[in-house]
């Protein structure tokens, strides 16, 4: 089944084409997985950074994760697309992008909470508007550039929790600079997995993508790697580590791409408006407390914003 909608989408025209129907549908539905497995990793992580450095834990996951994403293409497709790819430069480029991202997110929760890492990610969206435009000539419809602008205006409210003092002092922490930058490589990374494909099944390139993510990271943190006492981290950090290669390396990776191949960028990123808010339930659910309503009001308008820009039209 996989590998027929894989063949589905390696037939596109172009990259202004977008799905219908079911494929469409399935697009939204993968958005909407990818943000709620995302989301995740910022109140998980936020329980093993204090445990282990952020180069060691994200080489562990993808060392992890590009094994799951080996076998499953292995079983699914065939042997023959786990064979050297084409033009390999491409996934260093993707690889290099994800890899900034995922270092950061780790580094920036050492100075900052869950909650404002998942409201800076809601900026993406925004960002990968810009970067589709650049990469792809995508032109957003002026309702969806709008619907944009207004959710990252959410996202700045809760990054500042609510304080307009803090917004008119623009008195942002180092944690949510750090991020910024992460995120703006993400941002980049989803138009250029459109431009890059060359026909390959979607499982095929996710793979050799994660396998490149994973090579960068260990490049930048050999030494923080080496220097980690595996055998003395504690449970949360192995458990947390299994969360992140499985739903928020092999699986968020495969969803992205996904989502990708069928939606236009903004759309595909859109979703990361949820991230606030699913990042305080999580936040509340785990005992970490519960946000202010003025906070709360500002994940909110993220929402209202997604769906203006999920029924919109493509194109």
């Amino acid at each position: 089944m996989t590998h027929a909608a894989d063949i589905h989408v390696a037939r596109r025209p172009d990259h202004k084409s977008f799905a219908t129907g079911r494929q469409k549908l399935l697009g939204h539905l993968a958005g909407l997985c990818f943000a709620a497995l995302v989301a995740g990793s910022f109140s998980f992580g936020a329980l093993a950074a204090p445990h282990i450095g952020p180069a060691a834990i994200n080489a562990a996951r993808f060392l992890l994760g590009t094994t799951i994403m080996g076998v499953a293409t292995w079983l699914l497709i065939g042997s023959g697309a786990l064979a050297r790819p084409r033009a390999p430069w491409r996934f260093l480029v993707l690889g290099g992008l994800m890899a900034i991202f995922f270092v950061t997110m780790f580094v920036a929760l050492q100075f900052t909470a869950p909650v404002s890492t998942g409201a800076v990610f809601t900026l993406m969206p925004l960002m990968s508007a810009g970067f589709g435009y650049l990469f792809l000539g995508q032109v957003p419809r002026p309702l969806v550039v709008f619907s944009l602008v207004v959710a990252a205006a959410g996202a700045i409210w809760v990054i500042f929790r609510g304080d307009l003092d803090a917004i008119l002092g623009f008195d942002v922490g180092r944690g949510e600079v750090i991020f910024f930058f992460g995120c703006a490589c993400h941002a980049a990374y989803a138009p250029l997995v459109r431009k890059l494909n060359r026909g390959e099944p979607v499982l095929a390139f996710t793979f050799w993508t994660l396998m490149a993510t994973g090579i960068v990271i260990a490049a930048y943190g050999l030494r923080e790697i080496f220097g980690t006492a595996w055998a003395d981290l504690p449970a949360i950090v192995w458990a947390v580590i299994a969360y992140l290669a499985v739903f928020t390396t092999a699986g968020t990776f495969f969803l992205l791409q996904f989502a990708t191949l069928r939606l236009p960028a903004s759309k595909v990123l859109a979703y990361g408006y949820l991230m606030p808010s699913i990042v305080i339930l999580y936040e509340g659910m785990l005992g970490h407390g519960w946000v202010s309503a003025s906070v709360a009001a500002g994940a909110l308008v993220t929402v209202l914003a997604l769906a203006v820009v999920v029924f919109s039209r493509d194109g």
